[in-house]
């Protein structure tokens, strides 16, 4: 689109006739072929704003400026159009193209002077506002509280747990202590066959058996043989007393009495290899209850040395089974608890695995006592075996002094 510029100027001017010479200015040279560079003027911007607040005085001639919205209007209106081109001879010339009217800048608005300088006293926040500023997230919240809930109640049932383990192992060991060692006013019996035959008389009280036991009873042969197979031991000396605490000592002694053993008999032997002295007997005591809680007593008492069973010299060359350090093994049939003392007979230690010994304590305290004496005594053919807890009881003494 091409936009022409119509001035008043332009009102006096005459095209001229055909063939007539222009009364204008002088010709000029044509322009050069190609399109007019008035046809694509270079757009005009609007000068830059000055610093000054007064606007210029319009120059003579020019045209009077409108209301701020007239101004508006005419800079939003569209560029008029530059001059035609010269005319070429023979044809009239174009208007000339006015000079550009400068436009007034508008007035810059007056300066808003600064703020005096002014103490600024700052106002503290309030606690509400504090808290708020420093409020975490209220997912982060909720993390944290639920991690506190774990771990409170991780925590809580642990001590539950130790706690009950704490009062278990508290009641378990009472419970083991109370087993291991019960009162003397109530005493718990062990389970054991019995050790009445059918028929015959009961072993496991003296109220059932009265009837006391003799040395002829217990010793009945100056030989004694236990089996067919073996040679017979020969008996130095028997004794059978009221007091059991002339075959033993210490605590031992103390024990039996406290526990009414009423009777001890024993003899003296000697092996059928001669290099051994033997002492061998039956205590009788109340019922098989205390029996076997003599029987119990007898190693703790052993070992801790507050106590001994004595052995029974029967003369010449027999002082060793006195003094001497011996083997000792001991079982309860009903209310009778059997034992049985070995020791060499030239006074030497007799060492732990010795097997001569041990096969003098089975015959006499297995073969002799219970099956031959306690057996007769149930007047049975079958008599109850011993406790099987206390058939291998068996232990060393030292020797005395």
């Amino acid at each position: 689109m091409v936009y022409r510029y119509e001035s008043d100027e332009d009102a006096f001017l005459e095209y001229p006739k055909p063939g007539s010479a222009p009364n204008g200015p002088s010709a000029v040279p044509p322009p050069p072929a190609g399109p007019s560079r008035s046809r694509f003027p270079t757009p005009s911007l609007p000068p830059p704003p000055r610093p000054t607040a007064q606007p210029e005085l319009p120059p003579a001639g020019a045209a009077e400026q409108g209301s701020p919205d007239e101004q508006a209007a005419d800079d939003r209106a569209p560029m008029p159009a530059p001059p035609a081109p010269a005319p070429t001879p023979g044809r009239p010339a174009p208007p000339r193209e006015p000079s550009p009217v400068p436009q007034p800048a508008p007035p810059m608005p007056a300066p808003v002077p600064a703020a005096a300088n002014r103490q600024t006293v700052p106002i503290p926040a309030g606690p509400s506002a504090r808290a708020a500023a420093f409020e975490p997230p209220r997912t982060r919240r909720a993390e944290r509280r639920g991690g506190g809930r774990f771990w409170q109640t991780l925590v809580g049932g642990a001590a539950v747990l130790l706690l009950l383990s704490l009062t278990g192992l508290a009641v378990a060991a009472l419970l083991d202590e109370r087993t291991a060692e019960p009162p003397a006013a109530q005493p718990t019996p062990q389970p054991t066959e019995s050790s009445t035959p059918s028929g015959g008389t009961d072993l496991d009280s003296r109220d059932t058996d009265q009837a006391s036991l003799t040395a002829k009873e217990v010793f009945p042969v100056k030989d004694l043989v236990v089996t067919d197979e073996k040679p017979a031991y020969r008996v130095l000396k028997t004794q059978a007393s009221t007091k059991c605490q002339v075959a033993a000592t210490g605590e031992i002694a103390d024990l039996l009495v406290r526990l009414g053993c009423n009777q001890v008999v024993r003899g003296t032997l000697r092996s059928p290899d001669g290099d051994h002295l033997i002492t061998a007997g039956l205590f009788n005591l109340t019922d098989v209850a205390t029996a076997q809680r003599v029987r119990d007593r007898i190693r703790p008492l052993l070992d801790a040395r507050q106590g001994r069973f004595r052995g029974m010299a029967a003369g010449d060359g027999t002082e060793a089974v006195e003094k001497a350090a011996a083997r000792v093994a001991w079982q309860v049939r009903g209310h009778y608890v059997a034992y049985c003392l070995v020791t060499r007979a030239d006074g030497e230690r007799i060492p732990s695995d010795d097997a001569t010994a041990r096969e003098i304590m089975y015959d006499l305290v297995e073969l002799h006592l219970n099956r031959g004496v306690l057996d007769r005594r149930a007047a049975a053919g079958t008599a109850g075996q011993p406790d099987a807890d206390a058939a291998d009881d068996s232990a060393g003494q030292r020797g005395t002094d």
